[in-house]
């Protein structure tokens, strides 16, 4: 390509990448404050919990009517990205939007991160398709539009770039939708702050030197995390399959949730475990208290919320769980408690996503560089150590994660097992 051709690729990927972090950081910007209203507004009026179940029977009828297209999430996304044909439904943006605004608004246990991507890719496409652009240049402007709506949503964008590039197939970066994505992180970010949006600020750790035994302190660490993965993808996965079987319909299936949800509120006493949890993950950066049980409250009441069918992502419970689960693992390991709380909160949703990368990167934007490279470390063994899993069943995989031979196709994690080799290729 000579200089005129890369001038108007980079003219071209520039603007795009603009008009797509653009609309994604607007879309955030609604999204956080309709959330934080929410949110407030069932501080102030704590018996909303009890119309979870109600809440559950009218947005599964809502989504059994007019959902049945986006009812994929974040996995449809993901495989619109590698093979679908057909434009993302532009609804799913409002609709996502309003369906995890409600599950907010009357106590469901789930995130953001979720909403964020749907509603940027499925802007994207749009964009996409009214520029009439080609097969290879939609994909790369879908994995913008997840980089702009992830970036946006927690002001992170380095973190939505690298995201954007990593969550599409599990060890693989996209480079080719570097720069889209970069733009389209940037642009989101900046149009989300522009619009008065202010991110959580979390503690900064103090830096502590890595030593061999502070570095077998976090092999450890990163043990426990994964199991924590597992546990979290499992039960998830697990609890809407035997719904599904059991439970045709989704309007009851979430309604059920709802009830489950209600119960735990009840048994477990306290509002700690609804909704985001924010106050939560900050505690867990300074409370050398903090019960040993906390960390699996919350993760049972989000398995419980995801798993009936509620909208919403699991960036920030995941967050939750893990700050907490690092407080009680850097007590027992003699580590410095918010440098745990940081750690761990990043390195289970790295191992989660299959996104080491993005996550290590996260908790640097989020927390500073002190907390480097120990979350790189976690987060990497952590993301060997949960297998071929994950939250996103439709991520594809070419190559297992500990080397191998290469699949004879890329494949999608939940088709892994049923996947051929090519036995004939050398290892690289």
């Amino acid at each position: 390509m000579n200089i005129s051709g890369s001038a108007r690729a980079l003219g071209q990927w520039l603007l795009l990448g603009a008009i797509v972090g653009g609309v994604c950081g607007a879309a955030s910007a609604v999204f956080l404050a309709l959330l934080e209203a929410a949110t407030e507004f069932r501080l102030a009026h704590e018996s909303l919990v009890y119309a979870l179940p109600l809440a559950g029977l009218v947005l599964g009828a809502v989504y059994g009517r007019w959902g049945a297209s986006i009812r994929g999430g974040n996995n449809l996304v993901l495989d619109t990205v590698h093979e679908g044909d057909a434009v993302i439904p532009l609804r799913m943006a409002p609709m996502v939007l309003l369906g995890t605004v409600l599950t907010h608004l009357f106590g469901g246990s789930a995130g953001r991160e979720g909403t964020a991507v749907q509603m940027g890719a499925s802007l994207a496409d749009q964009i996409a398709w009214r520029f009439r652009v080609a097969p290879e240049t939609r994909r790369e402007l879908l994995a913008a539009g997840i980089a702009g709506g992830f970036g946006s949503v927690f002001g992170t964008p380095l973190a939505g770039t690298v995201f954007g590039l990593e969550v599409v197939c599990v060890g693989r970066l996209g480079y080719e939708a570097l720069l889209p994505a970069l733009t389209a992180a940037v642009v989101g970010d900046l149009v989300t702050r522009g619009l008065g949006i202010h991110h959580t600020a979390y503690p900064v750790p103090q830096a502590l030197a890595l030593t061999l035994p502070v570095l077998g302190k976090w092999l450890v660490f990163a043990v426990g995390i994964a199991g924590v993965a597992v546990a979290f993808i499992e039960g998830t996965h697990g609890l809407k399959r035997v719904l599904e079987r059991r439970v045709p319909w989704l309007p009851v299936r979430m309604a059920l949730g709802g009830l489950g949800v209600v119960g735990l509120w009840k048994l477990a006493g306290t509002s700690d475990y609804l909704g985001l949890g924010v106050p939560g993950i900050l505690r867990a950066f300074e409370d050398v208290s903090l019960p040993w049980g906390t960390f699996a409250w919350k993760l049972v009441f989000t398995v419980v919320t995801l798993g009936a069918g509620f909208l919403g992502g699991e960036v920030t419970p995941l967050f939750f769980i893990g700050a907490a689960l690092g407080n009680v693992l850097a007590r027992l390991l003699g580590l410095p408690v918010d440098l745990g709380a940081a750690v761990g909160m990043a390195a289970l949703f790295a191992a989660a996503a299959n996104t080491p990368l993005a996550l290590s990167l996260m908790a640097v934007e989020l927390v500073g560089a002190s907390v480097l490279p120990h979350v790189a470390i976690v987060a990497t063994v952590a993301y060997l150590l949960t297998g071929h899993r994950g939250i996103y069943p439709s991520q594809r995989i070419a190559r297992k994660k500990l080397g191998g031979p290469l699949l004879d196709r890329i494949v999608a994690l939940r088709d892994l097992h049923a996947a051929p080799r090519k036995e004939s290729e050398a290892p690289r």
